[in-house]
């Protein structure tokens, strides 16, 4: 009887942890659907809709999505978006040159690390608009300085050639420290018995770094090429700020531009959701494709 009445005691004590562990998860649950599932339900609607936000929203079918196949601009948008997505790359290999580099035993590395690490934790907004007077072309510093070697520089913000280079330079530099701390932390964790044993037999520094750095650090650049092209594909703050109305004939928009543009602008509600969901499975297969064909080599290892 005795045991029957613990046994009883246990099962109802462990029966309220349950029923309150499901009201401390209540709460993250029902924002979940109330301010993120039920809105991209609606949205997915809203985009088969003539729709301007304030009032009825009118079903119209693929209009929309024939609409924005046919725009010039968005296919504008489109080559900006992936244009500037080179610099994904580019901002790889230099974060791991300069990991590389704090990862030495050099004078003042601590003080190297946080100054490069500043630009991250910066207003993107403030940034983008200390670039916009830093690539001015009447008083820039960029002009400025390339006057002093006897160049004239362009108005690098108001040219189609060089606009989204200038663009692409800001962000390369913005996001810098974020993966040269990564890449940092991957350095550090390296087994040094690897490297001794490769210089054992014989390994050069070039080899090390090929064979055994390399593919020790492929989680990391995984991780910053993934996160690297979801937040390109949603980069709107930089040419917002840094250009007017998307730049000469379109040539800084991207494509979350182009639909702030549409749902701000012109009140295509709508259109905007409709690119948004385009927007969105564009992203989805990328990242699938990437772990698909990527992830299995990566984590394997």
């Amino acid at each position: 009887m005795e045991v029957k009445a613990k046994s009883k005691f246990r099962s109802g004590y462990y029966a309220k942890e349950r029923r309150e562990g499901y009201l401390f998860v209540l709460a993250p649950v029902l924002q979940f659907f109330l301010f993120a599932f039920v809105p991209l339900l609606f949205s997915l609607y809203a985009g088969f809709t003539d729709w301007t936000s304030i009032g009825k929203a009118d079903f119209i079918g693929l209009q929309n999505f024939k609409d924005i196949f046919t725009d010039v601009n968005f296919w504008k948008s489109i080559w900006n978006t992936l244009f500037m997505m080179i610099g994904i790359p580019i901002g790889l290999i230099l974060s791991l040159l300069l990991a590389l580099a704090m990862n030495r035993d050099i004078p003042g590395k601590n003080t190297f690390r946080v100054l490069y690490y500043i630009p991250v934790i910066s207003s993107i907004a403030a940034v983008s608009i200390l670039w916009r007077w830093v690539y001015n072309g009447d008083y820039g510093l960029l002009n400025q300085v390339l006057s002093v070697f006897g160049i004239d520089g362009p108005n690098w913000l108001n040219n189609e050639a060089t606009v989204k280079p200038a663009i692409m330079a800001m962000t390369i530099w913005k996001g810098l420290g974020m993966s040269m701390l990564l890449y940092l932390a991957g350095l550090q964790s390296i087994p040094k018995d690897l490297k001794e044993a490769a210089e054992i037999d014989g390994a050069n520094t070039f080899q090390i770094f090929r064979y055994i750095t390399i593919p020790t650090l492929k989680p990391v650049t995984f991780y910053l090429i993934i996160t690297g092209i979801i937040g390109g594909s949603q980069m709107f703050i930089e040419p917002s700020i840094m250009v007017d109305n998307g730049g000469v004939n379109y040539s800084a928009a991207t494509v979350v531009y182009y639909l702030w543009d549409k749902a701000f602008k012109n009140y295509q509600m709508g259109y905007a959701c409709a690119v948004g969901w385009i927007l969105a499975i564009f992203i989805f297969i990328i990242t699938l494709i990437q772990f698909k064909y990527k992830g299995n080599e990566v984590f394997g290892e």
